[in-house]
C-alpha cells in the first residue's frame, strides 16, 4: 500500500503554502504564511528569496506537525509556484546574488520595446508562443547579469544558477542536489522552444544568457529525487514527483483535460487557461500559447490569458486606501450599493496583460461624482476583475473558434458570490465553482501521486471533481451590453493617457 497521503507546496506571489491530501483528493491540513513585497522604485516588484524558502520550509514543517504524520506517511510532493519570477544564485554558496524580481516587475520594459523595434516579436512568439513583455523571466535574467556586480563573467565560468521559484525550492529541498525545472515554468521564460520542448540556442544568443545558467527541463510528473533528510531533522527523504507553474496546476486541479475546458483563476492576478490538446495553438488575438504540462511522455498546450492585478486590487483597496480593515470586508461593502452608478476602475497598477499588452498603462477611476463613496469604489473595483476575464474570454473564443459552456472557477476572490454572479453575468455563461478551490494546490497533488503510483490514471480522479455552486446569468443581455460598452470606454481612457505622456 503506497503512503496514505500527498503533500502540495504552493508557493504565490503573497504567501506560501502546504497543504496535505488524502487519497479521495480532500483536504486534511493546511498552513499558510504571508512574506513580504518589496517596491524598491515605482514599477519594481522584488521578493526575499530566502524569505520565500523560509515560509515554504515553515508551512511544510507546519503541516507535518499539525497533522500528526511522520515524512514516511508521505508518498509524494507535489510543487506549483509564481511563475517567471527570476532567482539567480550562487552554486556554491547557494546565496542568491540578488533580490527576486517578480513576474509584476516591470523594469525591463524598455529593453521589451527595444526587442520589438528590432523585429523580434515574430520570432519569438512562434519558438514560444508569447509576447515580448518585462512579464517573462529572460529579460529579468538578463537584467540581473548585466547590473549585478561580477554576476555575467560568474555565469560564464558555470557558477551561477537560474531559476523559476520552482528550481529555487526544490534546490533547497534537496541541499543543492538537483537544479531542474519543468516544461511549464520553462515555457514561460522567453527561453523554451515549446516546440521541441528544449531550451532555444538562437533565443538564448538574443538575451545573452549562458546555457549553463539554466535549469534542466524535465516532466510536470516524474520522480526527480527526494528531500535532503537534513530538511526535516530527524526525517526520511520524501520523493519530489510533481512541478507545475501554478495556472497550469490549477488547469490540472480542475480537471480540464480535454480540449476546450476552460478555467480561470483567481489570484493575485487572474489567469484563464483553455486546454488546446496536443496543438500549440499560436493566438491572433494577443493570448499566450504555452505548455500545459507533460504527462507521460505527452505534452499537453494551452490558450492562456494573463491579467495582472485581480485579487490584488482588494489587497490595495485594504493597504493602500485603508477602504476596509481585512480583505473578507470588501464583498459586503460593495454589496451596499446595487451598483457603481457608472463609476469603472482599471487597476492596470503593473500595466495592462490580455488582450491589451500595453506596458505603461496605470491604474484609474473613472465617473467619479460627489455622489461617489468607498463602497462604489469597492464595488468598481470588485466589478474590473470580471470585466477583464471577458476581455480575456472572447479572445479566446476567437482564437479556439470554440463558444466556451462554462467557466470552472478557482482561487481566493471565488469565495465572493457577488463576483461570481457578477462574472457569470457579464459572461453570460454558467460560472461553476468545485468544492476544492484550491485547485492549484490539488493539481500539483495529483502529478505528483500520478508518479508515484499514489492514483493510477487521470481516468481515476476525474470523479473527485465536485460542483459547490454553479453561478447562472441573471442579467439582461441589453443591460450587460450597456455595461460593456462603459467599461470599454474606460480600457481606451486609460489606454490613451499612457499613450500620451
Amino acid at each position: 500500500m503506497p503512503a496514505p497521503y500527498i503533500l502540495a507546496l504552493d508557493q504565490g506571489t503573497t504567501s506560501s503554502r502546504a497543504i496535505l491530501f488524502d487519497q479521495g483528493g480532500r483536504i486534511m491540513q493546511v498552513a499558510q504564511k504571508e512574506f513580504r513585497q518589496h517596491y524598491p522604485q515605482p514599477g519594481w516588484v522584488e521578493h526575499d528569496a530566502e524569505e520565500i524558502w523560509s515560509s515554504q520550509y515553515g508551512v511544510l514543517a507546519e503541516v507535518l506537525a499539525k497533522s500528526g504524520i511522520s515524512t514516511k506517511e508521505v508518498a509524494g510532493i507535489g510543487i506549483t509556484n509564481q511563475r517567471e519570477t527570476t532567482i539567480v544564485w550562487e552554486r556554491s554558496s547557494g546565496r542568491p546574488i540578488h533580490p527576486a524580481i517578480v513576474w509584476q516587475d516591470r523594469r525591463t520594459a524598455g529593453y521589451c520595446d527595444q526587442l520589438k523595434a528590432e523585429g523580434h516579436t515574430d520570432l519569438i512568439r512562434q519558438r514560444t508562443g508569447l509576447v515580448i513583455d518585462a512579464y517573462f523571466s529572460a529579460t529579468k535574467l538578463k537584467w540581473i547579469l548585466d547590473n549585478v556586480s561580477g554576476a555575467r563573467a560568474k555565469a560564464q565560468k558555470g557558477e551561477l544558477a537560474f531559476g523559476t521559484v520552482d528550481s529555487w525550492l526544490i534546490w533547497k529541498l534537496t541541499g543543492g542536489k538537483l537544479h531542474i525545472t519543468d516544461s511549464t515554468n520553462a515555457s514561460r521564460t522567453l527561453l523554451l522552444n515549446i516546440h521541441t520542448g528544449r531550451w532555444d540556442a538562437d533565443l538564448l544568443r538574443l538575451f545573452d544568457i549562458p546555457e549553463s545558467i539554466l535549469p534542466e527541463v524535465k516532466a510536470s510528473s516524474e520522480v526527480y529525487g527526494s528531500t535532503n533528510s537534513g530538511v526535516i531533522a530527524g526525517s526520511l527523504g520524501m520523493p519530489i514527483a510533481g512541478i507545475a507553474g501554478d495556472q497550469q496546476a490549477a488547469l490540472f486541479g480542475q480537471l480540464c483535460t480535454q480540449p476546450g475546458m476552460v478555467k480561470n483563476t483567481y489570484g493575485t492576478g487572474c489567469f484563464m487557461l483553455m486546454n488546446t490538446g496536443d496543438q500549440a495553438v499560436l493566438s491572433k488575438n494577443n493570448l499566450l500559447t504555452t505548455i500545459a504540462w507533460q504527462l507521460k511522455g505527452r505534452t499537453e498546450y494551452a490558450l492562456e490569458g494573463s491579467i495582472f492585478i485581480a485579487g490584488a486590487v482588494v489587497q490595495w483597496l485594504r493597504d493602500g486606501l485603508h477602504l476596509i480593515r481585512n480583505s473578507s470586508e470588501v464583498g459586503p461593502l460593495a454589496a451596499e450599493v446595487p451598483d457603481t452608478e457608472g463609476v469603472y476602475m482599471i487597476p492596470a497598477f503593473a500595466g495592462l496583460g490580455a488582450p491589451h499588452w500595453n506596458q505603461y498603462a496605470r491604474g484609474s477611476f473613472f465617473g467619479l461624482t460627489r455622489g461617489t463613496t468607498k463602497a462604489h469604489m469597492a464595488r468598481a473595483a470588485l466589478e474590473s476583475i470580471a470585466y477583464q476575464t471577458y476581455d480575456v474570454l472572447k479572445a479566446m473564443e476567437a482564437d479556439s473558434g470554440i463558444h466556451i459552456r462554462e467557466l470552472r472557477v478557482d482561487g481566493g476572490a471565488t469565495a465572493n458570490d457577488l463576483l461570481m454572479q457578477f462574472q457569470s453575468d457579464i459572461l453570460q455563461a454558467p460560472v461553476v465553482r468545485p468544492t476544492v478551490t484550491e485547485t492549484t494546490a490539488l493539481g500539483a497533488a495529483y502529478l505528483a501521486g500520478l508518479a508515484v503510483g499514489f492514483w493510477h490514471s487521470v481516468e481515476d480522479i476525474q470523479q473527485q471533481w465536485q460542483i459547490d455552486k454553479r453561478f447562472s446569468p441573471a442579467m439582461t443581455p441589453g443591460h450587460v451590453q450597456q455595461l460593456l460598452k462603459g467599461w470599454q470606454r474606460a480600457v481606451r481612457a486609460a489606454i490613451a493617457w499612457a499613450d500620451n505622456p
